[in-house]
């Protein structure tokens, strides 16, 4: 009769993980904070911490509202809903996922995980992505922020909502008819086999929100620096320009990366640019800023973002200036 060896419990390996991380941070600064204090007296330091803490801080409670509702839609809304309530076709969908984005306030920021969301729901990839540019553009909030920022030129409103709807009708369609598959990497959902509708809800929500929250801080980084490096001045001397200041705010939008519920007041103190341009400004920033091109990135994969961001960019830029041009 022979006789099994006790099995050995298999050793834990050491790692580094985000709890080390954290403590490690929290070790250095509580050691090195006379250093660090003084580090941060410098006035570029300054600008980039501000910057830099600012964007994070906006952003992270709609990121935060996205990935709820990412979650929501993985734990209590069955694959069968979007069959009923959006058109087979993928053409056809874009117009009702587009629309259906004036319906949800949320930034977009949000609008990221919640379209990853939907397309690991079974959503056709156009329409989701139709919703991604839309919902941070055209939701109610925005437009009432729009109106408060510009209440001499109402038809601001009107000229975002229409600009905005139109790229992201225009984007949907164009994934219809040129996107493929391949571009957007599979998307990764936590394995909630088993799990009751409160247990895929917890574990969807803390799988996205640690992947989507790594991807807004280095966006953030990014949007800080380029905003500590890019000098003021320039804005004055494009202005005089109807074609410069036009790409030169489309640029500003790409890297200031504002949240699109405030963007509005930043647009509406930068005078000395046309209101044309200023539509272009808030017509791009929500749908093509530095921390959602590292989001979708982040979620998409790295093809689908450097194809899809420039796109969206250059889309944008001419409705918006049409727009601009009709009703400004």
């Amino acid at each position: 009769m022979s006789t099994r060896a006790p099995e050995r419990a298999p050793r834990r390996r050491l790692g580094i993980g985000s709890l080390e991380l954290l403590v490690g941070g929290l070790i250095l600064m509580v050691v090195g904070q006379r250093w660090i204090a003084e580090w941060f007296q410098a006035p570029a330091v300054a600008t980039f911490t501000t910057i830099f803490v600012s964007i994070v801080l906006q952003a992270l409670p709609f990121l935060v509202l996205g990935v709820v509702l990412s979650a929501c839609v993985a734990a209590f809304v069955p694959a069968s809903f979007f069959a009923k309530v959006l058109p087979k076709n993928s053409a056809a969908a874009v117009p009702v996922a587009a629309g259906a984005g004036a319906l949800l306030p949320g930034c977009e920021c949000a609008s990221v995980p919640l379209a990853g969301g939907l397309m690991a729901r079974g959503v056709a990839p156009a329409a989701a992505l139709a919703f991604l540019l839309s919902a941070p553009a055209i939701n109610p909030i925005v437009l009432a922020s729009t109106a408060v920022a510009f209440p001499n030129d109402p038809e601001m409103v009107l000229a975002r909502f229409l600009a905005s709807l139109g790229v992201a009708l225009i984007m949907g369609w164009l994934w219809a008819a040129r996107g493929k598959g391949e571009w957007i990497k599979p998307l990764r959902r936590p394995d909630t086999e088993g799990l009751s509708s409160w247990g895929v809800f917890r574990v969807s929500a803390q799988h996205d929100l640690l992947h989507a929250g790594g991807f807004l801080v280095v966006g953030g980084l990014a949007a800080a620096v380029l905003n500590t490096v890019v000098p003021k001045e320039w804005l004055d001397s494009v202005a005089s320009n109807p074609v410069l200041s036009i790409f030169a705010l489309a640029a500003l939008a790409v890297i200031l990366a504002i949240c699109s519920e405030a963007d509005a007041f930043v647009a509406a103190s930068l005078t000395q640019f046309s209101l044309t341009s200023r539509l272009v400004f808030l017509v791009v920033g929500p749908m093509v800023d530095v921390k959602l091109i590292s989001l979708q990135a982040g979620i998409f994969g790295r093809r689908f973002a450097a194809r899809f961001a420039p796109t969206t960019f250059v889309v944008a830029v001419l409705v918006a200036s049409a727009v601009g041009w009709w009703l400004l």
